[in-house]
């Protein structure tokens, strides 16, 4: 697996502003580190393979070899069985600014590890001139 670096994640301007707007004892301890160290740059300028909210993004379990899409939303619409996951979630958390073609991992509510790749980039809202979704 691929250590992250900080050059490795951007996060666009409008993103960071509505993360930080979430209550803060919601937001992981991981996804407030990446909200203050990783560079946070336009929606205009955020290259078409990260991930950015409301992005519709494929990945591939490392552990079962399996591809599952879904769109990386806020709790309000979280909902699993209809393809959104939260970005407070430890999966949501650690898609959010990733690139195409990374390697990432999170634990699961049992506390074991999984990790998995990030496929592909379905929709991203920036790259279809969305610049406020």
């Amino acid at each position: 697996m691929t250590v992250l670096t900080e050059v490795d994640r951007l996060f666009t301007e409008l993103d960071v502003v509505r993360i930080r707007k979430l209550v803060e004892s919601l937001v992981p301890d991981s996804l407030a580190a990446n909200l203050d160290s990783f560079e946070a740059v336009s929606p205009k300028k955020i290259p078409g393979d990260v991930v950015t909210m409301n992005s519709r993004v494929v990945i591939r379990d490392h552990q079962t070899g399996m591809q599952t899409s879904f769109t990386l939303g806020y709790p309000s619409r979280a909902a699993i069985e209809r393809g959104f996951v939260s970005v407070l979630s430890p999966l949501g958390a650690s898609l959010l600014g990733l690139r195409v073609g990374r390697d990432f991992s999170w634990h699961t509510p049992d506390g074991s590890q999984r990790s998995a790749t990030l496929e592909s980039i379905l929709y991203q809202p920036e790259a279809n001139g969305d610049f406020t979704a």
